[in-house]
Order: C-alpha cells, then structure tokens, then sequence
C-alpha cells in the first residue's frame, strides 16, 4: 500500500490504500465494475456481493474505549472487504492518536481501504470549559467531520455510512445486516443504558424547545446512525445542517442533527429495537474529567459483559490494568466450580474494575447427599419453612451456607482483618471501587465499630427507613434483609459467625445473618441462637445487584433449583413472581426505600428507586 496525503485548513489526512485514480478514470473504472458485477450475478456460481459501507469514527479523548470499541468494529459479522474505515481525531489530552494509528496500521490490510484524519494541535478548543464540553466551536467541527465523511463516502463507493461514536459498545456482530434488512435511508440501532436515556429523542415541540421548530414525529439520533447513500442522494438530502451555535436539549447536545435536512426533505428516521444491539454510557456533564469518563465507560464494559462478549481490539496492545483490594485484607469471589460461565466473566469484571480477587470453590449442592450431610452433622432448624413459599431448606441453601461459612472460617484462621465477599452472579454500580473505597475510608476515620457491612442486599423491613450513621454518608444501621450478594466483614464478625454453631440448626444463610444481628420477624428462630449482638450496616444506596431477576432471561438459581435437604428425590423449583413476597416488595413506603443515586444526603431525604 501506498500513503497519499493532502492538507486542509483544519486538518491533515492518509488516504491509506492504493492510489486513486482521476475522475475520468473513476467513471470508466465504476462501469468496469458495474460490467464486472453484472457478470457475477450471471453465474450461479457467484455469490451476491452484500453493500459497500463506510464506517465513519470520530474520537476524541477516547483512549480509554478505543480498545473495545475497536474489538467491536472487528467483531462485526460482514466481509472486511466490504468496509472502509473514515477515521479522525484531534484535540485530544490522551493517546487517542497514537492509539488510533497502530490500529489503522494494522488493520489497512483487512478493510477496503482506510482513511485517516489526524490532528494533533490545538489540544482543546478556546471557548470549551472542559474537555467534556459541547462548545459551539467543537459542535460545528463535528458537525463538519460528519459531512466530510460523508462525503467520503459519497466518492468512493459506499452504498451505505455508518456513523459510530467512540465511547459505544456495538455488542450485536449482525447489526449491520440488521440495520440493512430494515430497507430505511436513515436507521439507528437503539443502544441500552443503565438510566433513563438512549441514543434518540423525540417527541420534541415548540413548546419544549422555544429554540427549533422540530415537529412531534421527528426523532433525534445520537451515537449510530445508518446512511443509505444512494437512497439520500435521490431524495435531495445530502448534508448535515452545520448549526452556528450548539443546539441542547437539557444538558446535552445534539452530535447528529440530519433531522432538520430530512424532515424538509420527507426523509423519514427510524429507530429499531427489534433486538439488542449494544451498550451507551450516559454522558458527562460539562465539567467533568477525562478520568470521569473513563470510569463511566469500565460500568458500560462491566454491564455489557453481563450478557454479551466483549474483548478488547486484537491490533491493539493494551497494558494490564492495576488491581488492589481497596484496603481489604483480601476479596473472595465464591464460584461453583462447575459454573465456568459466570467465574470467567466475574473475573473479567474484576479485571476491568482493578480488583485483585481469590477464587473460593463453592460447596455445590448438588453433590451433597444425605451421608454427607450425617457425617457433617447437618440438622435443619426445627420447624423451619421459607416465610414465602412455604418449602423446606433446600441442598442447594445448605451449599450455599457451607460455602461462606467456609469464607468465615478462613478469615479466621488466616488472621484476616477486613475482607470483602462477592457471589458470582452480580452487577456493579457506577463507580463502585471509589464509592465502596470512599465508605471504607470514612467508616475507619469514624472509628466505627463495625462486623458486617452489606453492599448488595435484598431490603425485606418495609415499615420504616433504616437509620444513618452519624459521621459517614451512605451508610445506614442494617435491618431484615435477604441475599449474601457482597458483604465486607470482619475477624470480629467471622468470629462470631462461627461461634453460632449452626450446623446443627441451620436455615438458609440469608435468613441466619439477621437473627445474628437481631432484626429476624420470626421470634422463634432467633431463640436458638444466642448471643445476637452482629454489628450489622449496608451501604446506601446500594452498589451491588443481582445480574438476572426471576423470570428475565438469563435467570438460574442453584440454591432455589436443587432438591429438598432429606429427600434428594424431591425437586424443588420456586418462581417468585407468583409468590406473596413480591407484593410485599411493592409495597415499601417511599420513605423507607434505598436510592439507587450516588448522592450524599442522608438516605431518608433522597429521591429513590426500590432496589429490589
């Protein structure tokens, strides 16, 4: 290959292919092509060659998700030779461009072509606040990016543009056929966010927006967008409306506003959500870092992780990420062994957090039979049955059980101050290791005297709001609370786990943790057990959650799906959605609910969300 640059005002590019010839030579190389095709059709032998797309990729600032982003764009299940890659980057504080061109060096071979667009000074635009604000210079060059790429792809050969943001997480490898098959000039894949927004808008009227006179059944795109070229170029819509000042709506900008070209040019916009396609981090706002969007991006890997493969580019080198234990003596990830499913991707997650775990193999349930059980001395508590539905203690509960309290018994033995235990089915929330480590922190300075600290948990107490700790935000005075999802503890707290002797009395170790710290409904199971003096917390809002809820797809449980503990022949099997507890869920007072914010007012002033 041979490079041919050019110089613009703006910016300079590589055209990184083989030489292009004159525009005479274009038009006569175009019928040969068009003649070439047409005998391929001709043969039954010959496969239909699918559309030419231009990929168009603006990045700024975006070293952090280049890697994915790039692995995603490798993954995409369409020819290479089918793609061309339109690439620019400028402005930046990172190695954005550095990182962009070892990629486009190594991968030239494998697409169409592959144009670059780089510039390295200035390193920020004069009338921005931040390099996380819209100012309505770096607007109007984006905007003038788009419409060169366009362009681009209007000159060369593409039937179709896509338009990919750099922090997005393209997760689906068949949308681009998707997208195709929906037959539209201008389509957008809906991409998935942790929150109230998505990569369109609508609905927007004069009354909203004094500013625009956008129609109600216009749609706003932002993140992907899918241009059918030729279908554009025979509706008389061909460029991007380059706007003199930015256009917001609430904190954001929009970064693709064809809608104001295209209503005027009865060019309709559609979004599909006939599948999943991908992931989007909400954006920042104006005065936040670089270093904030880095840790928004590791939640949007993190959750596109909990369903989907997501690896970083294979022409990249990416450094290993430092882990630590955010002060803890040591974190461990309680796994079945026979579940490689979740170990690998909870330790994926673990990686991309910078969280250094130890792997404890669970007791599985399924291998305990009724000898076991004996030669352990394994009793169920007399009178035992779930609250709810109304069975007996499970194998599964019982391995359950067994495997954290083996976790107790190690941090025991091994003279471990703090440690933190996570189950392996869980999802993490925004800023987890700086929000965890920040509680941890405080909780010391404070001097509390603390044996369990819960940081994921389903809250069962619905009456009234747990009570705050004075002298540390966002944690509160645990109450009745189900799940063992993540907890910290401490020796002080394993020792006392441990002194309860609950082999031979055992109930299901969600129900065992408030009976020891004395917040059980039932009276009568907390009589067995004495001292109940576990110096419970939780963190609030919470930070950890199931990855799957009964009845989503995905959902299995090993403590609920197994057999009853004395009879292996009994299978049990028990869907929530049909059971009395979900009412009462629904019925926590909004007084008494967990946030799910970030936020740092006492807990029972803050706007929430039932976690559960």
């Amino acid at each position: 290959h041979t490079a041919h640059s050019a110089k613009s005002t703006n910016c300079s590019y590589i055209i990184l292919s083989g030489s292009m010839p004159p525009a005479g030579a274009l038009r006569l190389a175009a019928l040969v092509s068009l003649f070439s095709v047409s005998l391929l059709l001709s043969s039954d032998e010959s496969p239909l060659l699918k559309p030419k797309v231009l990929i168009a990729i603006v990045a700024r600032n975006a070293a952090h998700s280049l890697p994915y982003y790039l692995g995603c764009i490798e993954n995409l299940q369409y020819p290479k030779e089918r793609i061309a890659i339109w690439a620019a980057t400028d402005h930046n504080v990172d190695n954005t461009t550095a990182m962009l061109r070892e990629w486009l060096k190594a991968a030239q071979s494998r697409y169409h072509y592959v144009e670059w667009r780089p510039m390295e000074e200035p390193r920020s635009y004069t009338d921005e606040w931040g390099p996380k604000h819209w100012s309505p210079s770096r607007f109007n060059h984006l905007m003038k990016l788009r419409q060169a790429a366009l362009k681009a792809a209007r000159e060369r050969w593409a039937d179709y543009v896509l338009f990919a943001d750099s922090d997005n997480l393209l997760t689906n490898p068949r949308v681009l056929d998707l997208m195709m098959a929906e037959n539209r000039t201008l389509v957008a894949p809906m991409m998935e966010s942790r929150s109230l927004y998505s990569n369109f808008w609508c609905g927007i009227t004069p009354q909203v927006d004094k500013h625009r006179q956008y129609t109600q059944n216009q749609i706003i795109i932002k993140a992907y967008l899918l241009v059918h070229v030729q279908t554009m170029e025979s509706s008389q819509f061909g460029s991007f409306q380059v706007c003199a000042k930015l256009i917001y709506y609430g904190k954001w900008p929009y970064v693709t506003n064809i809608p104001r070209s295209s209503h005027s040019s009865d060019v309709q916009m559609y979004v599909c959500n006939k599948e999943h396609y991908g992931f989007l981090p909400v954006p920042l706002k104006a005065h936040q870092s670089v270093k904030d969007e880095e840790e928004s991006f590791t939640h949007t890997i993190t959750e596109a992780l909990i369903d989907h493969t997501v690896k970083p580019s294979q022409l990249l080198f990416v450094p290993p990420k430092p882990r630590d234990m955010m002060g803890f003596d040591e974190i461990f990830l309680i796994n079945l062994k026979r579940r490689t499913d979740r170990r690998e991707r909870m330790l994926n997650t673990l990686d991309i957090l910078g969280l250094e775990v130890t792997v404890t193999e669970a007791v599985d349930g399924k291998a305990l039979n009724s000898s076991k059980l004996q030669a352990l001395g394994i009793e169920m508590m007399p009178d035992y049955k779930d609250p709810y539905s109304g069975r007996v203690l499970t194998r599964g509960e019982i391995g359950c059980f067994l495997s954290h309290h083996a976790t107790w018994t190690e941090v025991v033995e091994r003279g471990l101050q703090s440690v933190l235990v996570l189950e392996d089915d869980v999802r993490f929330e925004p800023r987890f290791k700086k929000r965890l480590q920040t509680i941890m922190e405080d909780v010391e300075k404070a001097q509390l005297d603390w044996d369990l600290i819960y940081v994921g948990r389903k809250r069962m107490q619905v009456a009234q709001p747990e009570v705050s700790v004075e002298g540390v935000d966002n944690l509160v005075v645990a109450d009745y609370s189900y799940w063992t999802l993540g907890y910290a503890l401490s020796q002080q707290g394993a020792q006392k786990l441990l002194s309860a002797q609950s082999f031979h009395k055992m109930l299901p170790v969600d129900e065992f943790l408030p009976i020891m710290f004395n917040k059980h409904p039932n009276a009568a199971y907390m009589t067995h057990f004495e001292p109940r003096d576990l110096l419970a917390f939780s963190v609030e809002p919470l930070l950890i959650y199931p990855t799957h809820y009964t009845g989503e797809p995905g959902y299995f449980s090993d403590t609920e799906t197994s057999t009853i503990w004395d009879d292996e022949a009994v299978s049990t099997d028990w869907d929530r959605t049909h059971d009395p507890k979900t009412a009462q869920q629904g019925r926590i007072r909004p007084i008494a609910q967990n946030s799910v914010t970030g936020d740092t007012p006492p807990p029972a002033v803050r706007a929430s969300r039932d976690e559960l």
